[in-house]
């Protein structure tokens, strides 16, 4: 079974620290939700999970599978078996989708996979994602809307098919219905034993894909630990518990943390 381990992991953007020492292991077949304020590293960690050249990584270590992550190129650690879900998809022009994912599938192959078999592949994917086909012969995320962006990180997440997923607000920019559909599908990939840590601002998703274990982020740390009664208490009371019963001052400060949770549940606009 795969492990993804971070041990005392300290990084900084622009030389400004921001996580302080990140302590989380998960494991292949989990799903865990990653909760706290905006500001407080979520997103950071994941970019230094995956080895964005802007986050630099000052002390600590991080090991998947028992191999040193830090030590590899971004596109090593995908072999590997990682994979994330960016929260806003850089449109790509010139680069059409279905070649993107072809390459990026024949990467992790030893084998290339033939023409017949990946467009059969793409058809099924792009089915269960409820997705017109035609969106495979544009260039990547280019005039895609939100709701398209997003459903297209997850139709990479299919073909892909690494061992752990890191989602950072897969959800935003989804009506009901297509949160529906994603959730569907994550559901589907839990049951191959896919492992997911995923950042969410909505309770509605974690509702759906019902997380394993839920921790919590603050001030650039792991402070807590726990079960998914942990992500429903935050989205009804906030974060002041955290204070209040752990004792830990929210460097970033929001105006009143009791008013401060998960996030309202997604509300159909019409619009993805």
């Amino acid at each position: 079974m795969s492990v993804l381990k971070i041990s005392n992991l300290h990084a900084e953007v622009d030389g400004k620290e921001i996580l302080k020492g990140v302590n989380l292991t998960i494991s292949e077949g989990e799903t865990v939700a990653l909760l706290g304020p905006n500001g407080h590293g979520k997103s950071t960690l994941f970019n230094v999970i995956m080895g964005h050249p802007r986050f630099v990584v000052t002390s600590g270590t991080i090991y998947f599978d028992d191999i040193d992550v830090l030590a590899l190129p971004t596109n090593e650690r995908a072999k590997l078996g990682l994979f994330l879900g960016m929260q806003a998809p850089s449109e790509v022009p010139g680069v059409i989708n279905s070649d993107f994912l072809k390459s990026a599938l024949n990467a992790r192959r030893e084998k290339p996979i033939s023409t017949y078999n990946f467009y059969k592949l793409l058809d099924q994917a792009t089915k269960e994602l409820k997705m017109p086909f035609d969106l495979a012969t544009r260039a990547l995320n280019e005039g895609f809307s939100g709701g398209e962006k997003k459903r297209n990180e997850i139709l990479q997440l299919k073909v892909l098919e690494p061992k752990l997923a890191l989602l950072d607000e897969i959800d935003s920019g989804l009506d009901v219905d297509a949160m529906q559909v994603v959730a569907e599908v994550i559901r589907k990939e839990q049951e191959k034993g896919r492992g997911f840590l995923i950042i969410s601002h909505y309770a509605r998703l974690y509702d759906l894909v019902k997380p394993t274990r839920a921790v919590v982020m603050i001030n650039g740390r792991i402070v807590l630990d726990g079960g998914p009664e942990i992500f429903k208490r935050i989205d009804q009371t906030g974060y002041e518990f955290i204070k209040t019963e752990l004792g830990i001052e929210i460097a970033k400060d929001e105006p009143n943390m009791n008013t401060v949770s998960i996030g309202s549940c997604a509300v159909k606009t019409g619009v993805e």
